[in-house]
């Protein structure tokens, strides 16, 4: 097992930048996800640390050996894609073994590690079948089966579960959680779904347009957002933000601060029905998503501005009736309403 440390990388095609002075520590075992909107740079970071991308500029270590001129193969890293690049003719035995064939692994050290492999992800029984006998999850711990083999100092995971269905993307999700728990391996793991990334990851490193926008635990992003960018990223629902035209009267003293420089942003389970002489925010009810455990409430300010509040139970009013909400003072998250960095 190692570590990865990417420093000042660059990425260039032609003229045109892609990435921008990455710094990026990741320590031996941490399970780290990269997330971002399509084309900030996930992937292409993932790809150039498996060295399938060359990089511009800076260098990239796994353990204490800086790998920019290392062919992919001797990195000592294994990569799961989000297609599962299965041999259809292939038995799922001969499919995982194929890599330690290619590398004339002794065939007794074959058997035992394809075997245990398989073990760990409860696929001892498919071993025998070709890919196309297998559901779309099983074929995908196949690939991660393939990758396991190989014994690497670190894996990857580029979107592995965005093919499947969501049963057996919440299913395939813990699996690799308890694969991570047992191995104790350096994983990075590449996804859009911010719910991916909250419960998989020890450090979530949030990307946009080629830069590191904040590192950190999730509990560290959920609370304390480096900007209105990952304020919105991270949580779902995302984050509301409100201007002082969208506070009542009652509250334009307690934030009398955020003027025209400032905005405040509320995340929708932090607002709670009030009474009117209590109401922060007041909103014309416009549609209930009604969820079972909770209901997700879309209300319209006075300013026109659009909100969501998440509820435990829905409210019983009529669409187009006004409703009012409150929250405690250590919610509230400022920003600069210019750049949109956290303000104290």
């Amino acid at each position: 097992m190692a570590g990865v440390t990417i420093t000042n990388v660059s990425k260039s095609y032609g003229d045109i930048q892609v990435m921008y002075d990455i710094n990026l520590e990741i320590s031996d075992g941490e399970f780290v996800v990269f997330v971002g909107p399509s084309g900030c740079g996930k992937s292409t970071l993932l790809r150039m640390i498996a060295g399938l991308e060359e990089i511009t500029s800076g260098d990239i270590s796994i353990g204490d050996r800086v790998v920019n001129e290392v062919a992919p193969s001797k990195r000592g890293v294994a990569m799961v894609f989000q297609t599962y690049a299965l041999y259809p003719h292939m038995s799922v035995f001969n499919n995982m073994a194929f890599g330690l064939k290619q590398a004339k692994t002794p065939k007794q050290e074959i058997d035992k590690r394809v075997r245990a492999a398989a073990e760990v992800l409860h696929i001892s029984e498919y071993l025998d079948r070709t890919p196309r006998a297998l559901s779309g999850g099983q074929r995908q711990r196949v690939a991660i089966g393939r990758a396991i083999v190989r014994e690497p100092d670190v894996f990857l995971f580029d979107e592995p579960l965005s093919n499947l269905d969501a049963a057996l993307r919440v299913q395939t999700r813990l699996e690799i959680a308890r694969l991570h728990n047992r191995l104790g391996s350096t994983m990075i793991y590449v996804t859009h779904d911010q719910v991916e990334a909250m419960t998989l990851a020890d450090k979530i490193v949030v990307l946009r347009d080629g830069r590191i926008e904040q590192v950190g635990t999730p509990i560290e992003l959920y609370e304390n957002p480096a900007n209105t960018f990952v304020a919105q990223f991270i949580g779902s629902p995302k984050m509301n933000f409100f201007g002082s035209d969208d506070l009542t009267d009652t509250s334009q003293e307690s934030f009398k601060n955020i003027d025209g420089e400032k905005i405040i942003g509320i995340r929708p389970e932090h607002l709670q029905a009030c009474e009117d002489d209590k109401s922060m925010i007041k909103g014309k009810l416009e549609l209930i998503e009604q969820l079972g455990e909770y209901a997700l409430v879309h209300l319209i300010a006075e300013s026109g501005n659009e909100f969501i509040v998440k509820m435990p139970q829905p409210p019983k009013a009529a669409k187009g009736e006004t409703l009012n909400f409150s929250t405690q003072d250590n919610l509230v998250h400022y920003f600069d309403h210019g750049s949109g960095a956290r303000s104290v």
